[in-house]
């Protein structure tokens, strides 16, 4: 079995007493003093297959201190298994161990975490600045930081709501995000601005009188009526509307009418519908409506002249067409 396999359980016995572990993820997580930091990672380098350095970084915890963050990477036998190596360095003395004698791919990610969180890593041969410009002050990933843009420069946009272009005019108190100090306590225009005008109080009713309740409308009114006061006088009784005729399974629905010769007992209180003459049903004999025998003429009138007899053909004298041509 592999060591690496043995983790997180085990990593007080791989990287010492006081290292503990924890598996999120699919990425082995373990927490190491700082005086165990570059032998943690020796450990993961020769005895875990850890060789493929990805990333350092670190994390501002308020009140905790830096946590710095090695993510390492073994790639033995076609599997991917990951180990993020963590420790911890206070603000007051922020100071760790350099990495580069173990994974020289460190370099330039300490870096990084010096210039953002102000992260001293001893023993690195070039530790300056890597992405920042060189008269930039402070360290921009710090939870402390001041972000100072609206502070050092005015806001470049249009002017704030009620501001007109009159300098004396009165304005509302412009709103200043979190991380904005106020420009006369922190920036180059310190104590140089005014105090900021405040909101002038409502001036009250001269009648003295106090304002009538808001009117409150629930679901059942009208939200388009007007406001009007209520009416005390019992409403008016709407007019009832007749019984509406149930029809029952036998019934049908209306599409479903009876059948001609089938009696439906009337319903109480309505009137008889009108009964349906017999439906005239014919007969094989009779043949269809087509086939019917011309109607008598009436008297006095002329009769129809007889159609010749329909001639039919046998089998020996074709079609029309072969006629022609005998």
């Amino acid at each position: 079995m592999n060591l690496y396999d043995t983790l997180p359980d085990a990593a007080a016995t791989v990287f010492g007493a006081e290292a503990t572990g924890s598996s999120a993820y699919d990425v082995l997580t373990v927490d190491v003093p700082v005086g165990s930091w570059i032998p943690s990672l020796e450990i993961a380098r020769d005895k875990l297959g850890c060789t493929y350095f990805d990333w350092l970084s670190a994390v501002d915890e308020p009140g905790t201190g830096f946590r710095i963050c090695a993510h390492v990477v073994s790639l033995e036998n076609h599997r991917v298994r990951r180990l993020l190596l963590r420790t911890t360095v206070p603000h007051s003395a922020p100071s760790l161990p350099s990495a580069i004698a173990v994974y020289a791919g460190a370099e330039w990610h300490e870096r990084e975490t010096f210039e953002m969180f102000g992260v001293t890593f001893t023993d690195h041969p070039h530790l300056v600045p890597l992405l920042l410009p060189e008269n930039f002050e402070g360290h921009p990933l710090r939870k402390d930081f001041v972000l100072a843009a609206r502070v050092a420069k005015a806001w470049p946009g249009a002017k704030e709501p009620g501001e007109t272009h009159d300098p004396d005019a009165p304005k509302r108190r412009q709103m200043l995000p979190p991380g904005v100090p106020d420009p006369n306590d922190w920036g180059p225009l310190k104590g140089q601005l005014p105090p900021a005008p405040t909101r002038p109080t409502r001036a009250p009713r001269r009648d003295g009188a106090t304002p009538p309740p808001r009117r409150t409308r629930s679901a059942a009114t009208d939200p388009t009526a007007p406001a009007t006061a209520p009416d005390t006088t019992a409403p008016a009784e709407a007019p009832s509307r007749p019984p509406r005729r149930t029809r029952s399974v036998t019934e049908g629905s209306a599409s479903q009418a009876p059948a001609p010769g089938v009696d439906v007992a009337p319903v109480p209180g309505e009137a008889e519908p009108p009964a349906r003459p017999p439906r005239r049903t014919r007969s094989a004999s009779d043949g269809s409506a087509s086939q019917a025998p011309a109607p008598e003429p009436a008297p006095g009138e002329a009769e129809p002249p007889a159609r010749p007899p329909r001639r039919t053909r046998s089998a020996a004298d074709g079609s029309a067409s072969q006629a022609a041509a005998g």
